[in-house]
């Protein structure tokens, strides 16, 4: 599950997690075959339980379940995908508990291979100088042995890796450089690695708050929303929005949030940002220097909201429900008018968008 670190992951999982479930919607039907446009949905599935999956949603609001079994006959997209990256025709599918990337066509999801070798704990996965670069937390219990993958596109095949400090999750890539947000993997990171992609090496790593968990790159600039330190892992602390300037690589301002507040998700539409509290959506201008005081609005329909984005303005909300069922997806206005709901599968956890 992508919102803990391992270590809290490993104690706080309970028996009802175990409990094997699937949505079978659409076990019987064709698949749609056209996955041009529209999005992708990740559904972790119950932890330690190789039943997640892909729902896809299109452009006309049609839903599909379960796309990678339905296109391949006998494959299981296994257990906990969390992220899927697009590069040219390609869609990668990393599968954290499984322990591997998922390859398939993204526009007919047919499979064209799995990689297994040199993966370990998986995370997510992003493209420069014709490679893909893929961060990885290794063994759970060492804190030394974390590591970005350098994936040859061409044969499929993991050709090296980078070692990085503890914890390297989301991963963004600008003008031949990769930026590595260190969520903390075993314990709670604070840093942003950079590396180069001409030469695979990291050229800089740098504090910027307390668990680092979400990047998006706008105009020159790289957004970090940093969660902060949970209050089970003391000294607990809050939360912060950081801009990083990607010319010079710098700190060029930052938002504390007051008292000890969590957010959890930060996402960019048209010049504006979007963030969110437990259940609440707040917004506010890229150039803004102070956080606003009250939220947008609440999304009361979401029982737990654990996947969000902002895209061509609408807000896409992932709800959990009760970790353990399966999930659903709301599409919501700027405002908060609920525009559609559609079911899905077990802990729905982000969007990604096929165009």
């Amino acid at each position: 599950m992508k919102r803990f670190n391992k270590l809290f992951l490993t104690i706080a999982i309970s028996s009802a997690f175990l409990v094997s479930c699937s949505n079978d919607d659409n076990d019987n039907q064709a698949p749609r075959g056209d996955y041009d446009g529209g999005l992708f949905i990740v559904n972790e599935g119950n932890f330690l339980t190789p039943n997640g999956s892909i729902s896809y949603l299109s452009d006309d609001l049609q839903i599909e379940n379960n796309v990678f079994t339905l296109v391949n006959p006998g494959k299981v997209t296994g257990d906990t995908p969390l992220s899927v990256s697009f590069n040219g025709d390609i869609a990668y599918i990393v599968v954290n508990g499984s322990n591997k990337i998922e390859v398939v066509n993204r526009y007919t999801f047919k499979s064209i291979t799995t990689i297994t070798t040199n993966i370990k704990n998986p995370r997510y996965i992003a493209f420069a100088n014709g490679k893909g670069y893929i961060t990885n937390w290794g063994d759970i219990a060492i804190k030394t042995d974390d590591y970005v993958a350098v994936l040859d596109l061409a044969s499929n095949a993991v050709t090296s890796t980078i070692p990085v400090v503890e914890g390297p999750e989301k991963i963004v890539e600008n003008n031949g450089k990769l930026y590595v947000a260190h969520k903390g993997g075993g314990g709670q990171g604070n840093s942003l690695s950079i590396i180069n992609a001409a030469n695979n090496t990291v050229t800089s790593n740098f504090v910027v708050g307390d668990v680092p968990s979400s990047l998006v790159k706008e105009n020159g600039t790289l957004y970090v929303l940093c969660n902060g330190r949970p209050s089970y892992a003391a000294p607990e602390t809050t939360g912060k929005i950081v801009k990083v300037n990607l010319s010079t690589n710098a700190v060029t301002s930052t938002l504390d949030f007051p008292g000890l507040t969590h957010p959890d998700f930060l996402d960019i539409d048209n010049s504006k940002i979007y963030y969110t509290i437990g259940n609440s959506i707040y917004s506010m201008a890229t150039n803004a220097t102070a956080l606003p005081t009250a939220e947008t609005f609440k999304a009361k329909e979401v029982g737990s909201l654990y996947g969000f984005a902002a895209k061509n303005g609408k807000l896409y909300v992932a709800d959990a429900v009760n970790y353990q069922d399966n999930g659903n997806i709301y599409l919501y206005s700027l405002t908060g008018t609920v525009l559609n709901k559609f079911g899905v599968s077990i802990l729905p956890n982000g969007f990604y968008f096929n165009n």
